[in-house]
Order: C-alpha cells, then sequence, then structure tokens
C-alpha cells in the first residue's frame, strides 16, 4: 500500500494498492480492489483518489505514438504531459487545441476531466478535439472508440472522469500556429459590471481571455479586477523564449503562507500595477498560459491541511447577480484567495457526458482548508450556485454534496450504467446514492 494525495492535499493523502503501468498493449491487472488511474495528480479534490482501493499509476505510459506535421494529428500514450506534448509540436508549428492552467497534466487527464482553457469561447473543451482515444476494460476486449467507433463509449469517457476503464492512447487535432509567443491586451476594471463590459467588447477579438479578480473589495470595486486576453502572433520565432522553472517551495511550512492579510496586500499591489486603459504587449506561451508553472510544488504555501478550490460556473441568465452575490459572501467571511480568476465560457458542447462548461460566466478559488471553509463558506456559496442554476468542477472539487451533483450532471446516470465494473473513485462513492 501507498499514500496518494491530490494537488489541494486534501483529503489527506490516503492508502491504496499500486501499480505501474508501462506497456500500453498489457491488460489490466486482476485485483479484487476498485481500481482508477492516477495520471500526474493535478486534480485538486478526491477525483483521482482512490481510498483503499487499487491505483493504476499511468504516468510510465509516456511515448509518443505518431505524429504527422503536416495535419497536426497526433497521437500519443495517455500518460504523455501535455508540455511535453509541446516541446514536440511547436518547433513544427502546432499547439494544444486547448490546454488548462498548467502543462502539468497528463493526456489522459485532460480527456477524462474534459479540461478548458483560455479559448473555450472560441474552442471549446479539450474532449471537442479528441479524434479517437483506446480504452482497455475490465469486461470485454480493448475499445477504440470515436463519435462513429462505440461513440456512446466515446461520450462517456471524456469527461468521465476515468471511470469507464483505462485510457491508454489518445488522438488529438492540434492547432497550428505561427509563432510561440503571445500578443497580449490587458486592462484593469473598477468592479463586476465593468468586467462584462470589457469582457463582451474583447472576447469577440481574441481567441484567448481571462480575469484576476480581487474578492476581498467590496462597494463600489466589488469583483474589480484585471482582464488579460491575446492571440498568438501571426509572425515570429517558434523557439521557445520562456524560462524554466525559477522558484521552488523547498517544504510544507506547518500553517498556510496564504492568510486575509498577505492575500489583501498581493491584492492591492497586484491591481494597482496594471494599466487603466488598454495595455498591449508580447510574452512567451509559458508565461501566459502557465504562470503558476515557474513555481514547482507552489501548492505547499497552503501548509500542511492543503487547500480547497472552489470552481464554478453560472448560466449567463443569472450571472451577474450570482457572481456578485458569492463575491459578497466571499468577502463577508473574509477569506480572500490568490488565486482568483473569472472567465466567460462560450456555446459550443462538448461531446462528453459530464462536461463541466456551460454558456456562462466560471470563478476559481484557492482557500486554505479549514473547518469554517467547508462548513460555513461553502455551504453559502453552493446555495448561490444552486439558486442561480450553475454547477461545479467535479476535477477541483472535495466537498460537493451528493444531491448537488447528481442535479447538476443529469447524465450522471449513463455514465453509471457504462462506467467500467471494476473501477471507481473516492469521488464517485461520495456524490453516488
Amino acid at each position: 500500500m501507498r499514500s496518494i494525495e491530490s494537488w489541494g492535499r486534501y483529503p489527506q493523502a490516503t492508502p491504496a494498492r499500486v501499480t505501474h503501468l508501462v506497456d500500453r498493449d498489457a491488460p489490466l491487472p486482476d485485483s479484487d480492489l476498485p481500481m482508477l488511474v492516477f495520471g500526474n495528480g493535478r486534480s485538486y479534490g478526491d477525483v483521482c483518489l482512490n481510498d483503499g482501493g487499487h491505483v493504476l499509476l499511468g504516468q510510465g505510459l509516456d511515448h509518443l505514438i505518431t505524429f504527422d506535421p503536416g495535419t497536426g494529428i497526433l497521437c500519443a500514450e495517455a500518460g504523455v504531459l501535455l508540455a511535453e506534448i509541446l516541446e514536440v509540436v511547436i518547433p513544427q508549428g502546432w499547439f494544444l487545441p486547448v490546454t488548462p492552467g498548467t502543462g502539468h497534466v497528463t493526456l489522459g487527464g485532460a480527456v477524462a476531466n474534459d479540461v478548458h482553457g483560455k479559448n473555450h469561447h472560441r474552442a471549446g473543451t479539450f474532449g471537442c478535439h479528441v479524434l479517437r482515444l483506446g480504452l482497455m476494460r475490465s469486461d470485454r476486449e480493448p475499445l477504440v472508440c470515436s463519435p462513429l467507433e462505440n461513440p456512446e463509449m466515446f461520450q462517456a469517457t471524456i469527461g468521465g472522469l476515468g471511470l469507464t476503464g483505462l485510457i491508454h492512447w489518445v488522438e488529438i487535432q492540434l492547432a497550428p500556429i505561427h509563432a510561440s509567443d503571445i500578443e497580449t491586451t490587458t486592462q484593469r476594471f473598477r468592479n463586476l459590471d465593468e468586467f462584462f463590459e470589457v469582457s463582451a467588447a474583447l472576447d469577440t477579438r481574441h481567441e484567448f481571455s481571462v480575469s484576476w479578480i480581487d474578492c476581498l473589495a467590496r462597494g463600489e470595486s466589488a469583483g474589480r479586477g484585471v482582464f488579460m486576453a491575446g492571440n498568438f502572433a501571426t509572425s515570429g520565432s517558434l523557439n521557445d523564449r520562456s524560462r524554466s522553472p525559477s522558484l521552488h517551495v523547498p517544504f510544507i511550512p506547518p500553517i498556510s503562507l496564504a492568510n486575509t492579510l498577505t492575500i489583501r496586500v498581493w491584492n492591492e499591489i497586484y491591481w494597482r500595477r496594471h494599466p487603466t486603459s488598454l495595455a498591449h504587449s508580447t510574452q512567451g506561451y509559458r508565461s501566459f498560459f502557465y504562470p503558476l508553472d515557474a513555481i514547482s510544488n507552489w501548492n505547499r504555501i497552503y501548509g500542511r491541511r492543503g487547500f480547497q478550490q472552489y470552481q464554478c460556473v453560472i448560466p449567463e441568465e443569472s450571472a451577474g447577480a450570482g457572481l456578485a452575490a458569492l463575491l459578497q459572501t466571499v468577502a463577508d467571511h473574509g477569506r480572500g484567495s490568490f488565486l482568483a480568476v473569472l472567465k466567460r465560457f462560450g456555446h459550443q458542447a462538448s461531446p462528453g457526458l459530464l462536461s463541466f462548461p456551460m454558456p456562462g460566466v466560471t470563478l476559481a478559488l484557492d482557500f486554505p482548508q479549514s473547518t469554517d471553509v467547508e462548513q460555513a463558506l461553502f455551504p453559502e456559496l453552493d446555495a448561490i450556485v444552486q439558486d442561480a442554476g450553475g454547477r461545479l468542477y467535479p476535477a477541483k472539487d472535495a466537498h460537493m454534496a451528493g444531491r448537488f451533483f447528481r442535479r447538476s450532471y443529469p447524465a450522471w446516470e449513463r455514465l453509471e450504467a457504462l462506467r467500467d465494473p471494476a473501477f471507481c473513485s473516492s469521488f464517485w462513492k461520495r456524490v453516488l446514492p
């Protein structure tokens, strides 16, 4: 048995039997315990955990299988990191069609959680760009799944939280680029109303957009923040001029370094250092897409108890009032967040059954783990999200009640029917009746 933990380090590390996967053609191991594949552990809550079960470590499946520089079609084993794919394809003029906020996610994890990125309003989720995948199950022969081959299993596996079996290879369509730099546009906004104005004006002109917000601001400044948008440069070098990680958190402090005082000071400095009118610059893709990857083990700053991320999406018709209520509640509790991200989702539907995005606005906040956060703050936030018709992101969740999950994701019953009977997770056991 070995202790396995998620990136949020909450719930605390759980014991599991471990098997290292090294051969994509090998059958699943015989096991008397429920199994689950663990990629690189970048899920924040318990969706990647299998307390007391059998964990299949997937990073050994880390080979590129085929890549056609002419078409941008790439096939790779599921344990390959997105950052490793970029090292190969950028010099050939290609980029990931969708990328989350870290390059340290495995290809299989990107599919299983149907990740989204700064270009959701243009490109949808990662699953929208998956052409085919290989699936190893305990109850039948290996499957090839695509929109035309085993389509029901294809839909269940995209965003299926790793429950339909072992994804052992994935084929995706990459996006063409002419240079690896991003031409960015930045502007701070004074409140939530101004965010919607800036977003409406700039989203349509940029492939990528995201906003940081000061979740401790109150009154007329409630929801103030910084809007950041960008497009790939149309000319320039395909060489990576970004720097490798330059900072490292060497140990876990006894208490969280992220507290109300440090966050309030940081928020004030960060907001004021950005321009009041549109400012343009050019930066490397790493600093634009993966700013936190420059700090290795940054999750340690939250101390021994870890942290939880609260990420929700509010439908368009109720986004303004819902987000205002969420931010007011967070400020009332005095629970600031270093990471406070606001982003508009587009209308492109994912092929996955349990995909998180919907047309609307998503808000993501990080909180040091505490009893007050889980028992006082989160129930209030959940009630606001439910009343607004929104939902939470399973890949980041460690607290959602089963009733809330099942109401938010009515296709859960179809996934349960297609779930590999030998696979389960701590999350699935928590949210099922």
